[in-house]
């Protein structure tokens, strides 16, 4: 349980776009240069897949590594009681406070059928979340993830797994995003039952699996009017950038992967770019 709400956590926060400048088809980059000794890698992620089967230079660049960095150290022992504790509205707001009777219903039945429990059971839980509880039921196979693969590998390499930003900081982004944003995402969700949320995610996974990281950032951008592509500053570039200093501390103390969500890789405050701009030498490694 704690895994899986940690990766529902993590895909909230993937699901989002910028502009982007043209490059190369491919998941894993190398990084290089500004006085690193050895090299590390970059890896982007899916956080909710059919197939998280981990590539042979992926399984290389975790070889030549000797420890994991993903967004939040999926192995702390307190991280899903700091993520419960950060998953209600503040101040007893409630779902029934911010939509009309009839919009209620609407979202009524949807949680009801894919969540199990009627709304009110669960009103006081951010939109965001009530949405995330449903990612499992948008795709067309039993889930899995990168992050707990690479896990895995760290415990089977006795590996030192860490975060580039702790729960708490994951957390404070659905506090920053009005809630009157998130619930209006919550009902074009509930709108189409799930309908346009499982042909994003077929594409998605498509367009992933194409490793084509300009085309992800492309069509996730599509939806102007979604609370994700109106808080854009909020969801990925202020943490793009609070990462860089952090990624050249792991990198200069050994040699480092690097796992985020991919949609956090191209675009002008793309962590590559980002990383170039800091004076590393970041490439593709391509098949």
């Amino acid at each position: 349980m704690r895994k899986t709400l940690s990766i529902l956590v993590l895909t909230c926060l993937s699901i989002l776009s910028v502009n982007a400048q043209k490059l190369e088809n491919s998941t894993l980059w190398k990084i290089e240069g500004n006085h690193l000794e050895k090299a590390s890698y970059l890896f982007g992620t899916i956080h909710i897949t059919c197939d998280a089967t981990l590539e042979a230079d992926v399984q290389k660049a975790l070889d030549e590594t000797s420890q994991i960095v993903l967004e939040i150290d999926m192995d702390d022992p307190a991280m899903q009681t700091k993520m419960m504790g950060g998953m209600y509205m503040k101040d007893g707001k409630k779902i029934s406070d911010l939509v009309s009777e009839e919009e209620f219903a609407i979202i009524d039945a949807l949680i009801t059928k894919e969540v199990g429990m009627p709304l009110k059971m669960v009103e006081t839980i951010k939109p965001f979340f009530l949405i995330a509880m449903m990612y499992p039921k948008m795709i067309d196979c039993p889930m899995q993830s990168f992050e707990e693969e690479l896990v895995k590998v760290a415990k089977e390499q006795e590996e030192e797994i860490n975060g580039l930003e702790t729960i708490e900081d994951q957390m404070q982004v659905f506090e920053d995003i009005p809630y009157e944003d998130q619930v209006a995402d919550l009902l074009k969700t509930a709108k189409d039952n799930l309908a346009n949320d499982k042909e994003t995610f077929a594409k998605m996974l498509k367009v992933y699996k194409e490793e084509n990281i300009d085309a992800m950032i492309e069509m996730m951008d599509d939806d102007e009017d979604s609370s994700i592509a109106k808080h854009q500053d909020v969801m990925l570039v202020n943490r793009n950038k609070n990462w860089i200093s952090k990624i050249g501390e792991y990198a200069k103390d050994q040699p480092t992967f690097f796992g985020v969500g991919a949609g956090h890789l191209a675009g002008d405050t793309g962590v590559i770019n980002l990383l170039r701009e800091a004076g590393y030498k970041v490439t593709p490694v391509l098949e």
